[in-house]
């Protein structure tokens, strides 16, 4: 016997039914019954107050990353002027749903159409932007950036920059070397290059020689300001130099006025307003500890 395609019995019945009740006449065609799947929810775009630091209270996203305002924008109107290249380099932030604030005062958050017709966060009128170069959270190496970005607070304001200073202090046994802003000796490697400048100081080197990293302009006392420059690192931030030589602090110098770092390994050495490296066979004296 030849195979066919054979109803159920229950199909049967029920084109039997249909039958009937149109009296003989052929019913309309059932509508096909379409399963449409609910479109997936746009995740929230997250406005956190966070302390970055060096920075205190700013914006970051929900993963932690440091988000930004641009001087060259209009908070009255709310406009953006970066597009192009600098929105590839400074990645506005776009809500394609609800926008998520934690910290954050939900009536000073917007958005702004951009010329593409995406809709840009904006906080108290100021569109806001992620920084490529941050690549971690906690990131802020867009601070300062052309003295026209700054990380963005939870009103809207631009956080402060943190002081970079290069400054002088008498050191007795070394006599007048450079200091940070905070009057921590700051040092030379000499397998670094000067000329060009280039570090080689990084990953536990880094930790144990942290880099004085420029934060906007850099302050100068007490040495020729053409001696100092910048030199940007394999992690993107910009390393102050002098005299060409990438600078560093030492982290076995727990206050001011010590040296601790001086001709550690015969490549690490204090330096002279000159830019120069202070003379191997000068030792700072040891200072007798204060009694209580």
């Amino acid at each position: 016997m030849t195979a066919r395609n054979v109803l159920p019995a229950a199909a049967l019945a029920g084109l039997a039914l249909l039958t009937a009740c149109g009296q003989g006449e052929p019913g309309p065609a059932a509508a096909p019954v379409v399963i449409q799947q609910a479109a997936a929810a746009q995740p929230a775009v997250g406005l956190v107050a966070s302390d970055v630091d060096g920075l205190g209270p700013v914006l970051t996203d929900s993963n932690g990353m440091t988000l930004y305002r641009f001087d060259r924008d209009t908070a009255r109107p709310p406009k953006s002027a970066c597009a192009g290249e600098c929105a590839t380099t400074w990645p506005p932030v776009v809500a394609t749903g609800p926008v998520d604030v934690r910290g954050v005062d939900a009536t000073l958050v917007g958005t702004v159409a951009r010329a593409d017709g995406t809709q840009q966060v904006m906080v108290n009128g100021w569109p806001v932007y992620r920084y490529a170069k941050d690549t971690v959270a906690g990131d802020a190496k867009g601070q300062g950036v052309g003295g026209t970005w700054a990380a963005i607070t939870p009103t809207g304001a631009k956080a402060a920059t943190p002081e970079t200073a290069i400054r002088t202090t008498n050191i007795p046994g070394l006599d007048t070397v450079l200091t940070d802003g905070d009057g921590r000796t700051i040092y030379l490697f000499t397998k670094d290059g000067k000329n060009p400048p280039k570090t080689t100081c990084a990953g536990q080197c880094a930790t144990t020689w942290p880099p004085v990293v420029a934060r906007g302009e850099t302050r100068v006392e007490g040495v020729d300001p053409k001696l100092i420059g910048t030199v940007t690192r394999p992690d993107g931030t910009e390393q102050v130099t002098v005299g060409g030589w990438p600078v560093y602090t030492y982290a076995q110098d727990t206050a001011p006025g010590q040296a601790n770092g001086h001709t550690v390994g015969g490549t690490w050495f204090a330096i002279e307003t000159n830019g120069c490296k202070v003379a191997a066979e000068k030792k700072p004296l040891a200072v007798a500890p204060s009694s209580y």
